[in-house]
């Protein structure tokens, strides 16, 4: 797959997610289109997708479930301190499949609900090696009503890759993304 020549402005980005969004109601529709869109949008990425959470093993495959509350004995998806995380729409190489709550730069911004943003992915301790070409990655926790429902994950080749900017802009589009999901 080859990057278009002219990648597009925070604003241009924003406008045309905005757009794709406001087009389509499906919230797998969307995040496949938002992950090819920051893909081809954002230089020096090898990787940008989707992992959704999945409140524990054994959970039935849904996309988004807000529950309030899970069944005695098991983590709720408000208090994520079990589960895991697996593996949604993306682009780019092959990816690890399910992600354990609190491993690798995604299980932390999971377990944490915190944006990561890590320079050197190699320093990070416990960091997950999907593809050994990825340098830095930044992940963005989806909380929607106090529910954790996954995260956006963008990996470069490139050290140091992402920046403060990059960082407000990746939480704007996912701030816009959770906005367009249905209320359960």
């Amino acid at each position: 797959m080859s990057a278009p020549a002219h990648r597009l402005t925070a604003e241009d980005l924003l406008s045309a997610a905005t757009g794709l969004l406001a087009a389509e109601q499906d919230p797998l529709a969307n995040m496949a289109n938002l992950s090819a869109l920051i893909l081809e949008a954002l230089p020096d990425l090898n990787w940008a997708g989707f992992y959704l959470y999945r409140p524990h093993a054994t959970a039935q495959a849904t996309l988004f479930t807000l529950a309030s509350a899970a069944p005695s004995g098991q983590p709720s998806a408000s208090s994520p301190s079990g589960g895991e995380l697996v593996l949604g729409p993306f682009q780019g190489r092959v990816a690890c499949t399910r992600i354990a709550m609190g491993k690798g730069v995604c299980g932390t911004a999971a377990q944490t609900r915190t944006t990561q943003r890590v320079a050197d992915v190699h320093a990070f301790p416990g960091h997950i090696a999907c593809d050994a070409a990825s340098a830095s990655e930044i992940v963005i926790p989806l909380v929607a009503h106090g529910h954790l429902l996954g995260v956006l994950d963008l990996d470069s080749p490139r050290k140091d890759r992402f920046s403060p900017a990059d960082q407000h802009l990746l939480e704007t589009l996912v701030a816009t993304f959770l906005r367009t999901l249905p209320v359960a």
